[in-house]
C-alpha cells in the first residue's frame, strides 16, 4: 500500500502538540464527515423497523406516523422533522431517549423544538405512568414555563400518542427524506462552527 493509499492523519499524540497544519486537515475531514449526518441519521432510524417492543406498530412505523400527522396537520419542516426523530433515540438509551433525539437536533432547531424533543418523554407520561405506578402528572413541573408546555403537551397529544394506528396512511421515510436533509444541513449554532459574527 502506497502512502497515498492512506488517510491523511494529524501527527499529535496529544492534543496540546497539535499543529495548525494538523487541525486544518482534521477541519476538512470534519466538514466532509458532516456532511453525511442526514445519511447516518437516516439509517439509524431505519434500525427501529421491525421492533415493537410491544406496541401496537414497531417503532419506525410509529415515528413515521407522528411525522406523518403533524405533516398533515400543517405544520412547518423543522417541527415534522422534529416529529420523525422524537424516538430516534430508542435503540440506545432505552432510558433516556428523549436525551438523545434532542442532542442530535439540538445544533439544527429553534430552542421551542429542542425544548419540546427534550421534554416529550415526562409529557408523554401523563397517558401511561398510572400504569406503571407513577404520576403521571409529572408534566406539571414545567407549568412556569406555560408555552413550552402548551407547545410540547399539544404535541404528545395530538402526534406522539396518537401514532399507534395499524391502518393509517402512514407516508414513508423516503417523503420525509428531503426535510430531514434540509434541516440538518447547517447548524445554527455549535461550539465547532464559527458563525459571521461570532
Amino acid at each position: 500500500m502506497s502512502e497515498n493509499d492512506v488517510d491523511a492523519r494529524a501527527a499529535f499524540s496529544h492534543m496540546e502538540n497539535g499543529t495548525a497544519d494538523d487541525w486544518a486537515l482534521i477541519l476538512a475531514e470534519f466538514s466532509t464527515f458532516t456532511k453525511s449526518l442526514p445519511d447516518r441519521v437516516m439509517a439509524h432510524l431505519q434500525l427501529l423497523e421491525g421492533d415493537c417492543g410491544g406496541f401496537p406498530v414497531d417503532r419506525l412505523t410509529h415515528s413515521l406516523q407522528t411525522a406523518t400527522l403533524a405533516h398533515r396537520d400543517g405544520r412547518d419542516e423543522e417541527y415534522v422533522v422534529c416529529a420523525l426523530l422524537h424516538d430516534i433515540g430508542d435503540t440506545l438509551a432505552s432510558f433516556n431517549h428523549p436525551d438523545v433525539a434532542a442532542a442530535i437536533l439540538k445544533p439544527f432547531v429553534s430552542p421551542e423544538n429542542l425544548w419540546m424533543v427534550e421534554k416529550h418523554g415526562i409529557f408523554q407520561g401523563y397517558y401511561f405512568f398510572q400504569h406503571l405506578g407513577q404520576d403521571r402528572h409529572l408534566r406539571e413541573q414545567f407549568r412556569s414555563e406555560p408555552e413550552l408546555f402548551e407547545r410540547t403537551a399539544e404535541f404528545c397529544q395530538k402526534y406522539d400518542a396518537a401514532a399507534f394506528m395499524t391502518d393509517y396512511d402512514t407516508r414513508p421515510l423516503s417523503f420525509f427524506e428531503p426535510m430531514v436533509r434540509r434541516v440538518l444541513s447547517a447548524p445554527r449554532k455549535s461550539l465547532y462552527v464559527k458563525r459571521n459574527g461570532d
